[in-house]
């Protein structure tokens, strides 16, 4: 994998042109990968999620409280998708180049603190709302600068492996993350939900502070160029089918519920069957880990094909309570992998406007998100609640179809497979 060059400086007072492992040269790469700071962020992962899931479980008590309709308390998880789509690449454009990368992320986790205390004390929906924006705001930038950065701080051959570390709090959180904060809700009260979250946020931000290295880019402060990054092979091509699955994973994760009572299963199946995708995506991020390095293009396409097989077996074997939990394992840990795999190849395809790339997929995927909900609900109207699945694999097949012909651009061989 091409890369730009990182240099790591060390948080205590060196001089600037002494070399030292925690200050190597500018023409190094960093030679060992900062465990303590991938793990910070994969938290910060985790508490992103959290909050962006929060309110659908929480809806009654929000409604409740603030007097309003449970329709109406769903604009605060639209609008926390909307303001990304919005602002995730004027942003990332803004301030890419301009300010160091660490604080960038520091700051971005304090926002997301401070969206959390602002929701915890708002009187009204649209004080609500206007938390849910900020927020939004902070989650765009979070997911177009994370990924970049930990391409800088850790070393070439290192990449998929942190990636994997670091993306672990996503799947974690769709798996515990909201069935906690629901929890916590439920025992105390949904405004103690989002003020623990901004408690957490701030504590991150602090640890962020002192294990997260610094990562530079000498020589190169240009803005992010998204005009750039589309004429390089690959970037549209994952651009394209990485949103594709998203959008087939939401169509029947937002359904599953109806799904599996038209499959003759009990309601009470539903959680459980979410929680199993979440835990079984841990598995299949543990699997990228090892092989997003060496074996990039084989093990996306076993992957998003595995995906593809699941999604078209579930109207026929998800009637059985084992057949069904069988087909969610293999769901959840092929969705969990090809979200490593995916990107990591956006990051190779998009070479040394990686963060203009990145930042086209944030976009891109929460439109895949967003559609992937209507979607969901036209196939649930038009084919019914149990072929659904198939509703899904059919972006499914597409986005396969995209990756298989996207040979030497955005899902290209890696070292180990050409050699063989």
């Amino acid at each position: 994998m091409t890369q730009d060059p990182a240099v790591v400086t060390s948080q205590h007072n060196k001089s600037p042109n002494e070399v030292t492992p925690q200050n190597p040269a500018p023409s190094q790469r960093p030679t060992k990968i900062p465990w303590g700071g991938l793990l910070v962020l994969a938290a910060a992962g985790f508490t992103a999620v959290t909050t962006e899931l929060l309110p659908s479980g929480l809806l009654p008590q929000i409604s409740r409280d603030l007097g309003v309709d449970e329709s109406a308390v769903g604009s605060l998880t639209a609008a926390y998708a909307a303001i990304i789509v919005f602002t995730a690449l004027p942003l990332s454009r803004l301030l890419g180049g301009r300010v160091p990368r660490k604080t960038l992320l520091i700051g971005t986790v304090l926002v997301f603190a401070l969206s959390n205390i602002l929701l915890a004390l708002s009187p009204t929906l649209a004080v609500a709302v206007v938390a849910r924006l900020l927020g939004g705001i902070a989650h765009g930038m979070l997911w177009s600068s994370m990924a970049p950065y930990v391409a800088r701080i850790v070393p070439a051959h290192s990449v998929g492996k942190s990636m994997a570390v670091v993306f672990s709090g996503t799947s974690i959180a769709l798996a515990v993350g909201a069935p906690i904060g629901t929890l916590m809700g439920t025992l105390m009260t949904w405004r103690a939900s989002f003020i623990v979250l901004a408690g957490v946020g701030v504590l991150l931000a602090f640890l962020a502070f002192w294990l997260l290295p610094a990562a530079h880019d000498p020589g190169n402060h240009k803005a992010p160029s998204i005009r750039a990054a589309l004429k390089l092979p690959g970037v549209i091509a994952v651009a394209t089918a990485w949103p594709l699955l998203l959008l087939a994973h939401f169509t029947l994760f937002t359904y599953v519920a109806p799904f599996l009572l038209a499959s003759g299963l009990p309601e009470a199946l539903t959680g459980v069957s979410l929680s199993v995708v979440g835990v079984s995506g841990l598995l299949g991020i543990w699997i990228a880990g090892l092989t997003a390095d060496s074996h990039p293009r084989r093990s996306v396409i076993a992957a998003v094909g595995l995906l593809l097989l699941a999604f078209a077996l579930l109207p026929v074997l998800g009637t059985s309570t084992a057949g069904m939990f069988a087909l969610m394992v293999l769901w959840g840990v092929s969705f969990g992998a090809m979200g490593i795999y995916n990107q990591a190849a956006i990051l190779r395809a998009g070479g040394e406007h990686k963060d203009a790339a990145n930042g086209l997929t944030v976009v891109t995927i929460q439109v895949g998100i967003a559609v992937g909900a209507g979607y969901g609900a036209l196939a649930l109207t038009l084919l019914g609640a149990q072929l659904v699945p198939l509703a899904a694999a059919l972006p499914t097949a597409v986005a396969l179809v995209i990756i298989m012909a996207s040979r030497r651009g955005g899902y290209p061989a890696g070292g180990r497979e050409k050699r063989r």
